[in-house]
């Protein structure tokens, strides 16, 4: 090995150039080393700190240590975006090309100053994300969903379906569960729609959180979950698992995505079926897309009440029309009036998050599901958000009040043990 303890100081113009020479160094070095991530951190550490040695070149300690935070995460993290990962106040990171990333902070959007060198250097960090999960894309597959090793929900795609470059959507993790007295205080619901909901979830009414896309349907259901009494047997399925459950007799199951030659998938709809057969007191799905909706539903019907999951909808009318679409979806020949009927005996309750103009969640409308009126659902709104106008700061105004209504299934919360005041309901 050449003995560069003699050499002259090698001239750099910026922290970039600094950068480029120590990568160069290290990945010379890296060819043939071990695959172990231990070993692997080990040796770049190692290593790295060999080549500035070597290069002669003198930095700041600041300056020193940025520019070996930047290498590091380049060989042993995810490259630009990691210092994004370990900001605990980014909820999302949205790569779009080399040149464009930007997050969501606070319920905001927010443009970075963070850029990749070019497309394959996007490409090296997708394969980063996705080769631990035996996953890959290509032209033939495009797309793929994988989750990170916290838990974060990652969405890649790349061309020829998107033009301008490889795209990333990372949903962060979050690493604290979010508690109801939080969720009050933020505003996403009052504390009687609290104190309702804690009832219902113990008296086990079937529940539907739905809402748009990052409205916070999960969180939610993470907060709702956790009224389950302890002694009871949950099952939970979920596509990245998220919830974060302190019971005692949890089973958490998770989807599996097809291997390279297009088979071994397991789906949701698998798992619920699944579920049925391993004395389940509760089921809780973490999101219904599809036929599984189907199997859900004849879950609660038939002596799995308690259960709860989410969808994607626009609100609580909406939901029940999705319920049909994704039950038709499930292939078995039915009409669509037994389907309808089906949702309605099995359905109790559907919570709809909002997600608004500036960023907020709020629960904005809870339904009771009571009964079919000829052939349509009927619903009846227990609480429900009132939007009265826009602050001087952008910030929406508004109402979270009961309706005065009582809930048909007030008997099955008294058997449990809740007999809620009028205050509650608005009376």
């Amino acid at each position: 090995m050449k003995d560069h303890s003699a050499t002259q100081p090698t001239e750099f113009t910026d922290t970039s150039a600094i950068a480029k020479y120590l990568i160069e160094a290290i990945t010379q070095r890296l060819q043939g080393a071990p695959s172990s991530a231990a070993e692997h951190r080990q040796n770049v550490l190692k290593w790295l700190h060999q080549a500035y040695v070597d290069s002669g070149m003198t930095l700041e300690e600041s300056a020193r240590n940025r520019v070996f935070r930047e290498i590091l995460a380049e060989f042993v993290g995810y490259g630009p975006i990691q210092p994004l990962l370990d900001d605990p106040d980014v909820s999302e990171i949205m790569v779009n090309g080399p040149r464009q990333v930007y997050v969501e902070r606070n319920g905001e959007l927010i443009d970075t100053n963070i850029t990749f060198e070019d497309d394959g250097h996007v490409m090296r960090i997708i394969d980063r994300i996705l080769h631990p999960m035996g996953r890959q894309v290509n032209q033939d597959s495009p797309i793929a969903d994988a989750r990170l090793p916290d838990g974060s929900r990652v969405n890649v795609a790349i061309p020829p379906v998107v033009l301008d470059g490889p795209v990333i959507t990372i949903r962060k993790f979050l690493k604290q569960v979010f508690t109801v007295e939080q969720f009050v205080a933020l505003g996403s619901m009052t504390a009687h729609m609290a104190e309702f909901l804690r009832a219902c979830v113990i008296a086990r009414l079937n529940i539907i959180i739905t809402g748009n896309t990052s409205s916070g349907k999960t969180t939610l259901l993470n907060i709702l979950t956790g009224y389950i009494p302890g002694k009871q047997r949950i099952i939970t399925i979920e596509d990245a698992a998220e919830l974060q459950l302190n019971q005692k007799y949890i089973i958490r199951m998770e989807t599996k995505a097809p291997g390279v030659d297009g088979h071994g998938a397991v789906t949701t709809r698998d798992l619920v079926r699944n579920a049925l057969r391993m004395r389940p007191d509760r089921i809780v799905v973490g999101e219904v897309r599809s036929g599984e909706a189907l199997d859900m539903l004849q879950a609660m019907n038939t002596g799995h009440e308690g259960s709860l999951t989410t969808l994607h909808a626009n609100s609580p009318r909406d939901a029940i029309s999705r319920l049909e679409t994704m039950a038709m979806m499930s292939g078995l020949e039915m009409p669509l009036l037994a389907i309808r009927k089906q949702i309605v005996s099995a359905v109790d309750l559907i919570v709809h998050m909002q997600r608004l103009t500036d960023g907020s969640r709020k629960v904005g409308r809870i339904s009771e599901v009571p009964r079919m009126e000829g052939e349509i659902a009927t619903l009846s709104d227990i609480f429900v958000f009132e939007k009265t106008g826009v602050g001087a700061d952008g910030k929406i105004l508004g109402e979270m009040r009961a309706t005065g209504l009582r809930p048909e299934f007030t008997p099955r919360l008294e058997a449990a043990g809740f007999k809620l005041g009028g205050e509650v309901f608005g009376a």
